[in-house]
């Protein structure tokens, strides 16, 4: 309090000894006093610094860096206004960029610090925090860039220290460049180490590689800051943005220029000749190896599959032929996927975590393709029992016609008017199968009328004359020939001769033709049906 009124009396002191108008005409606009009591607020902050500790110094950091960033981004704002108060801007951004020089070896003591305490703690906790703080650190340089351009702006000369920032850079860019390859080798290593674990990887090794990756994110991006302000300062950075493809692998307009794109051949071809010196002979025998029993597995696979045809084609078990393609064809693809893992793995492949991620696969897979695994289900359920087989007439799913092939997934169906009808397996599985021709012997059931004033004992013996002499009717069981109903308008007879599968309908027209013919010659007369109409007169 004693201290604002102290501020506040010496300045109505300098203002009374000031004529009126120059009263007006030295108050500063608004947005220069907001800049000059952050000022003050940062500098006040700056000074508890040294006197704090722990979480009240993290506190204290954080409202020197948040106060900065307003002062910062007001100036910004002020620079980019015409005409430039030059008078005003001028010592408020020379006072921001000492400011930054603070900053920045406040950072690099901190720094110096934690460059001491490798080797007597956790390195790499202690490496982390390198890191980190070499992250503020760099967007102290960036901002310190922008604030000499400001300064070049408003008319002063800043080639020293632009020259100054530029060797500063240089440096920095180096020890990441190495950095950035050393956590690189320090990654690898620690993935190996964890691959090889398995299931056996311990908290530590998660942890450290967890540790090196965010490392390794962390120096890419200090990188990739001291790429862009070397650029900004002309300098070349080929080699440097060849490093930072490596750690990404995003192609950038950067990438695309001569020197880096010549750079990155020149390492990819260089690496590709010592790896085919070094490896080619191990790899292209390996890859013969691989070659030389998949060759194998596949004529493993046709020999299985000739032995397992001739053995389903001959068992006496009586195979459905869909059962019977299915083991012929599952026992050639079994013998070459085990032929095929036993290739992988001598290329390295872990086949553990490969079946594994089959399985995983498979989960997936069965979600999406729910229908077409319900029609493989029913598939595997008509081969298990067997309810008909290629060459059956059946009728199922609405349609009647013979069956001329079947898979685990869908049933093909020839009508009988030469129509071809896939249907998948869960419509049939899932409503009645009539299997026509399962059975050796069917039976034809035909109904003939005769009128009322006709012989029945002449129609019966007609009527089984005719049923008898057909060839194609069965002997055993004896066919029926009966007197049935009593209609309306005739006497109705069964007629139900028995007959093969095959010889239904030409028996069932044969017949029906011969009756006709025969009614005629004996005068057995067929009704139709008929009505009478009485008409009754009446007198009017």
């Amino acid at each position: 309090m004693l201290r604002t009124l102290a501020l506040a009396l010496m300045a109505i002191m300098a203002l009374a000894n000031l004529p009126a108008n120059a009263q007006e005409t030295t108050q500063p606009p608004q947005p220069f006093v907001e800049l000059t009591q952050l000022q003050h607020t940062i500098d006040s902050d700056i000074a508890k610094l040294a006197n704090t500790h722990g979480e009240m110094k993290q506190f204290i950091e954080y409202r020197i860096k948040e106060h900065a960033q307003q002062l910062h981004d007001k100036l910004k704002l002020l620079m980019a206004q015409e005409p430039l108060d030059k008078e005003q801007l001028l010592p408020l951004v020379q006072k921001h960029l000492a400011f930054i020089d603070k900053v920045s070896h406040y950072y690099a003591d901190d720094i110096a610090q934690f460059k001491q305490q490798l080797g007597k703690n956790d390195d790499t906790n202690v490496m982390y925090k390198l890191a980190m703080r070499d992250r503020e650190r760099d967007e102290i340089l960036s901002v310190k860039y922008e604030t000499l351009t400001w300064l070049s702006t408003l008319g002063e000369d800043t080639q020293a220290a632009k020259a100054k920032l530029t060797e500063q850079l240089l440096k920095r860019s180096d020890m990441l460049n190495s950095l950035v390859h050393f956590t690189q080798d320090k990654l690898k290593l620690a993935v190996d180490e964890a691959s090889k674990a398995g299931k056996d990887v311990t908290s530590e090794q998660k942890a450290l590689v967890t540790n090196l990756n965010e490392r390794l994110s962390l120096t890419s991006t200090s990188l990739s800051m001291a790429i862009e302000l070397l650029d900004g300062l002309n300098q070349d950075t080929a080699n440097l943005k060849q490093t930072l493809f490596s750690i990404s692998g995003d192609i950038t307009q950067d990438v695309l220029n001569v020197d880096v794109a010549s750079n990155l051949l020149d390492q990819w071809w260089s690496k590709a000749k010592s790896q085919a010196l070094d490896n080619g002979p191990g790899l292209l025998f390996k890859l013969f190896i691989f070659l030389l029993i998949l060759f194998l597995a596949h004529l493993a696979g046709k020999v299985v599959q000739r032995i397992v045809k001739k053995m389903v084609s001959n068992s006496k078990l009586k195979f459905s032929k869909l059962l019977q393609d299915f083991f012929i064809s599952l026992s050639s693809k079994t013998v070459f996927a085990l032929g095929l893992m036993i290739a992988l793995s001598q290329l390295g492949f872990e086949i553990g975590p490969l079946l594994a991620g089959f399985g995983v696969a498979g989960v997936i897979i069965g979600f999406a393709l729910q229908d077409t695994l319900s029609n493989f289900a029913s598939g595997m359920m008509i081969l298990i029992y067997r309810p008909y087989d290629v060459g059956d007439l059946i009728n199922a799913a609405g349609v009647t016609g013979r069956v001329s092939q079947m898979s685990l997934v869908s049933t093909t169906i020839k009508t009988l008017d030469n129509q071809r009808l896939i249907i998948p397996n869960n419509k049939i599985w899932g409503d009645t199968i009539n299997n026509i021709t399962v059975e050796h012997q069917r039976r034809v059931d035909m109904t003939f009328g005769i009128g009322y004033g006709d012989n029945i004992e002449k129609t019966e013996t007609v009527l089984r004359g005719i049923v008898d002499k057909h060839p194609k009717v069965l002997k055993q069981p004896e066919p029926t020939v009966k007197l049935h109903l009593l209609g309306e308008s005739s006497v109705d007879f069964v007629v139900r001769p028995w007959v093969k599968p095959e010889d239904y309908w030409d028996v069932y027209w044969d017949i029906t033709r011969a009756v006709k013919m025969r009614f005629d010659e004996e005068k057995i007369s067929i009704p139709f049906p008929q009505r009478d109409v009485h008409i009754y007169q009446t007198d009017k």
